[in-house]
């Protein structure tokens, strides 16, 4: 059996209603995305878990705590894992950005890999320091599965960085809904994408008004 890696977007909050730019602000779950969360751990508690690592913040704990909670498993908290840093933008919306920052919106808008956020987080960044996560699991886990609860930009990086996709392509290359699932199989030939952004786990009221 080989390493495999389970990447969780963390479920609802506000922000992720809205459309705003959350970054680094430390917001909690809605209700829904509690529910989400309560999901996953009851469609994913049988799989024999390895390791769980999570972003310290709010909406990523609470996201791992069910599942944890269940089957008695410590969150490994990683600073690597948080969410991009929107500096100025965080709390506002594309539009209201698009109109406050223009020059900066549009360049980032064009490569995000290296051009940050008004006081921000290029992605070369996010690369460069959630790489360093990704570098401990597979030094320490050789096999197994392993959970990272993270950010929707920080986990398409993560997957740019694994498939061998320029990380400036991380907005247009790849989706990643609240509370979907992508697994990376540590396959023999390098990493090899099993599954992208699966929300078949959340309960049927969840899947009718956000999908799967």
């Amino acid at each position: 059996m080989s390493l495999k890696i389970y990447f969780l977007r963390h479920g609802e909050t506000t922000s992720s209603q809205t459309g705003t730019y959350c970054g680094i602000l430390d917001i909690d779950l809605t209700p829904e995305g509690k529910e989400m969360a309560e999901d996953f751990a009851t469609a994913y508690k049988n799989i024999p878990w390895t390791a769980v690592f999570s972003s310290p913040l709010k909406r990523t704990m609470a996201t791992a705590k069910p599942l944890c909670d269940s089957l008695g498993i410590k969150i490994e908290i990683r600073e690597g894992l948080k969410e991009i840093t929107y500096g100025k933008w965080e709390g506002k919306t594309p539009q209201a950005v698009n109109s406050e920052f223009h020059d900066e919106y549009v360049r980032w808008l064009a490569d995000p890999g290296w051009n940050a956020p008004t006081g921000g987080e290029k992605g070369i960044d996010i690369a460069r320091r959630s790489s360093e996560v990704l570098e401990e699991i597979e030094h320490t886990y050789k096999r197994g599965n392993v959970l990272v609860v993270s950010h929707k930009s920080t986990i398409r990086i993560m997957l740019c960085s694994l498939l061998g996709i320029d990380v400036g392509r991380f907005r247009d290359r790849i989706g990643m809904p609240v509370a979907s699932v992508s697994i990376v199989s540590m396959a023999e030939h390098g990493p090899l994408l099993e599954v992208m952004g699966d929300r078949s786990h959340l309960g049927e009221d969840l899947r009718n008004r956000y999908g799967t």
